[in-house]
């Protein structure tokens, strides 16, 4: 099974490459981030046509999450069903071909004396608390914008970043602590020595000087973690006309 994570950017102005994407490399399982679309307006009927069926939670200019599969899409959840959901259109889960999915598009934080940074630590502890609480032999992938680099290397410059979200300590111990769970970033097992990355700025050449950072990040349960065989930033989908400034991350399972 082949599971992606790719934040869009506006699912309205990158529908067309996400077609395209979806028939090149053909996941089984693909999720959304900040598709910046309602409900109403998502386009079910041209990624049916595509061969995947769909389930969206958004609510307009901002944030939605989205979870596309040609592997069934069962008992689908929409957020945490808790006070942190009122965040915004952030989190969807699905069962899909067996695999628990959930589909994450953690707050940005802003800055770290932000009100916003404070309720970034929330979610994840929120995410943490959820997670901890699924089935211990669960086949389980937290896929999606983290907004958090979790390690040193996963980020082009430290000292340019110093003093900002995305690598602080408490966002990265956040991360941390749904690792201690038995969760696995699992990607770091494939690039062990980092500089791989996942988003780079749309400012000042970013793309083209590789000034990026890892912040879309796969997360496997125990039980999966041993089934990945594979795991690759497809940097490809990041140029060209009018990308999104975050290119997908793709993990292969052997589910057999």
């Amino acid at each position: 099974m082949r599971i992606a994570t790719w934040n869009v950017n506006s699912l309205t102005a990158r529908l067309p490459r996400v077609e395209e994407w979806l028939a090149l490399r053909q996941p089984d399982v693909l999720c959304l981030q900040e598709t910046k679309q309602a409900d109403p307006k998502f386009p079910v009927d041209a990624l049916e046509a595509a061969g995947y069926s769909s389930v969206h939670h958004g609510e307009g200019r901002w944030n939605g999450v989205a979870i596309l599969s040609r592997v069934g899409v069962e008992h689908v959840a929409i957020g945490f069903g808790t006070p942190e959901d009122d965040l915004g259109a952030r989190l969807i889960s699905a069962t899909c071909g067996g695999v628990r999915v959930m589909s994450c598009y953690v707050p940005n934080g802003r800055s770290l004396d932000s009100e916003h940074y404070v309720a970034k630590l929330a979610w994840l502890s929120q995410l943490r608390t959820t997670l901890a609480g699924r089935p211990s032999d669960e086949l389980v992938v937290a896929a999606g914008d983290f907004n958090v680099a979790p390690n040193d290397t996963d980020v082009w410059d430290l000292a340019a970043l110093e003093g900002m979200t995305h690598v602080s300590g408490p966002e990265r111990a956040a991360i941390g602590e749904i690792l201690d769970i038995g969760f696995s970033d699992v990607f770091c097992r494939f690039h062990p020595d980092g500089k791989v990355f996942s988003w780079w700025d749309y400012r000042d050449g970013s793309f083209h000087k590789g000034h990026g950072m890892r912040i879309d990040l796969a997360l496997t349960s125990q039980a999966l973690t041993p089934m990945v065989t594979d795991a690759f930033v497809d940097r490809d989908a990041r140029k060209g006309v009018k990308p999104s400034d975050h290119a997908p991350v793709v993990i292969d399972i052997d589910l057999e």
